[in-house]
């Protein structure tokens, strides 16, 4: 039995029953969606959804729907009848196969996003999947896709897990558009283009953050543009491939960017260049919709997501970070985008009202824990500027360090009535925060639940500057700030730091110099990431190439399963012991 009280008009509608309670006959739009319906901002396709309602759109969800049998697929698929406007498809807040697989390529046993942490809920490759059954299911409707898996298979990529390059998703799935990036503004304005009318998906080719396919006679006729070597070139090119990644990384501020091009046989791929960044007011109205911040109540086992978010506030967005394995920036964009305070504290507010709270707040972060309201000193050179992290390989001497707001907005939601304490359960990026010791005294002090994260992920310098990390001399000094607080303050606790095995540049020798520096600390790492090269991120491309396109250098690569685990082993040889057990 669900622990959550039916209201058939609190949630986005997941049934006809709560369609017809809100005297709808037909739907505007159609989401099809990979995870578990939890209606919180934290979740693109829900987030999304309660925008279209807001604005006047009649909306609805399938969440995972049945995949193995086509006939069970399609019933669950057509359970509110064919849309008036368009589909939606996304795979959820993870990829597919990252979700589903685990570094080595084996099946997860588990889902954090279903109910009961149970797998197989959602299919491989998603979005393909989804894209097939809803045209099969509504043969004329647009379909568009969007969410993480798509965005960063826009263009033609490497798959980890065929091993080989694959052209983009417009290409192997059947969708009439793909949405890239956060998707608020572009859901919107598809929504409005197809309510006209006159409307359709072709009035929508110049907007930013869409990506298109078209002929490629048809190429020529997109203005302001960079044309990249066709997916057949980058398939049977390393190299070629690998500095085709540093082109369209280049191609990543919005304020300067080209829409790409990159031909794949007789058709061609366009992406627009990506959306501007929201401001605060947008951001505000986007989160201060009305959620019920619940899972669905059709529910009767706990989703494990739900718990890890349920009482944490997502302050901002983004992430200039730049690191070479992470596909943050690619999808949220590099610019730090802030909620405003009052927004933020009212949310806080709220948490009151969610069953369960007392007192205790998780996360006000994001991304990155300390990114808020931090930017660009200068709006003509952030225009301007085409470096893909804004600290590596040490902190731009441009951008703002002043932890000021966050370190108030603290302490105000601290202070609130009924607020026992809050945490931050966000990665901080301690190179920033080095740079406000008042920062750096709020958080040891006040927002450490006992455990604080960091992610120096390796300590040999040439691996750090494959992953765009900064020296490990700034872990060893911010170790030593949060020890020496800690003890200031009369706390016990501890850093959780992250590390990542089999990173390419990484052999044996360099490993063995963490797996030594490890054991000369007497620590038992609990978080260490057998590297998994995703889909259009720097490192997939040094992965696949075992070439560093920056230093035009090849790179040894561990491959083989008894590689990986081998490096894995060196910094958790205590798992071994106890599986052996």
């Amino acid at each position: 039995m669900s622990q959550y009280t039916k209201n058939l008009r609190s949630f986005v509608p997941l049934t006809k029953e709560e369609m017809h309670a809100r005297g709808w006959e037909q739907l505007d739009v159609l989401f099809l969606y990979g995870d578990a319906y939890i209606d919180h901002p934290s979740f693109g396709v829900p987030l999304l959804a309660r925008l279209l309602m807001e604005n006047g759109y009649r909306v609805g969800i399938v969440a995972q729907p049945r995949f193995r049998n086509e006939n069970e697929a399609l019933e669950d698929i057509r359970v509110f009848g064919t849309p008036k406007l368009f589909v939606g498809i996304g795979s959820g807040v993870v990829d597919s196969m990252l979700n589903n697989y685990t570094a080595n390529k084996k099946k997860r046993s588990d889902d954090a996003y279903s109910p009961g942490g149970w797998a197989g809920k959602r299919p491989d490759r998603a979005v393909e999947v989804y894209a097939r059954l809803a045209r099969k299911a509504f043969p004329i409707t647009p379909i568009v896709c969007g969410g993480v898996e798509a965005s960063l298979r826009r263009l033609a990529h490497y798959d980890y897990w065929e091993n080989r390059i694959n052209r983009s998703i417009l290409l192997t799935s059947d969708v009439d558009l793909l949405i890239f990036g956060m998707g608020e503004r572009q859901v919107l304005k598809l929504a409005q283009e197809l309510s006209k009318p006159e409307g359709g998906i072709h009035n929508l080719k110049n907007e930013r953050g869409i990506a298109y396919v078209i002929n490629k006679s048809e190429v020529l006729e997109i203005q302001n543009r960079l044309v990249l070597p066709s997916f057949e070139e980058v398939r049977d090119d390393k190299k070629k491939f690998a500095r085709t990644s540093l082109l369209v990384e280049s191609e990543a501020n919005p304020y300067n960017s080209r829409s790409i091009v990159q031909p794949h046989g007789s058709k061609a791929v366009v992406v627009n260049s990506p959306c501007l960044p929201c401001s605060s007011a947008e951001l505000d109205s986007v989160y201060n919709l009305k959620f019920t911040k619940l899972p669905h109540y059709s529910y009767t086992e706990e989703i494990p997501a739900y718990k890890m978010i349920r009482f944490s506030v997502a302050a901002h967005r983004g992430c200039f970070g730049g690191c070479s394995f992470c596909a943050i920036s690619l999808h949220q964009g590099k610019i730090i985008q802030s909620r405003s305070e009052e927004s933020i504290l009212s949310e806080v507010k709220g948490l009151k009202s969610i069953p369960g709270f007392t007192g205790i707040v998780s996360d006000i972060g994001g991304p990155t824990a300390n990114g808020y309201k931090i930017g660009c000193r200068s709006r003509n050179l952030l225009e301007k500027c085409k470096k893909a992290s804004c600290l590596f390989p040490v902190v731009c001497s441009n951008l703002i360090t002043d932890h000021s707001p966050q370190t108030l907005l603290l302490r105000k939601a601290a202070s609130l009535p009924g607020i026992k304490k809050v945490f931050i359960a966000s990665g901080v990026r301690y190179d920033l925060a080095l740079h406000d010791k008042e920062y750096l005294k709020q958080l040891i002090t006040h927002h450490v639940g006992g455990h604080l994260k960091v992610a120096p992920e390796h300590i040999h310098p040439d691996v750090l500057r494959l992953m765009r990390k900064p020296s490990f001399d700034l872990f060893c000094r911010f170790e030593n700030e949060f020890r020496s607080i800690s003890e200031k303050c009369g706390k016990e606790q501890y850093l959780v730091p992250y590390f990542i095995s089999s990173f390419p540049g990484t052999d044996e020798q360099k490993m063995g110099l963490l797996e030594q520096w490890v054991k000369r600390r007497g620590w038992k790492l609990q978080q260490v990431q057998a590297f998994i090269p995703t889909p259009m991120t720097l490192a997939s491309v040094m992965y696949w190439s075992g070439f560093d396109p920056i230093e035009k250098r090849y790179l040894y690569v561990a491959k083989s399963f008894k590689e990986r685990k081998s490096q894995q082993k060196m910094l958790q040889p205590h798992h071994t012991k106890s599986r052996r057990r």
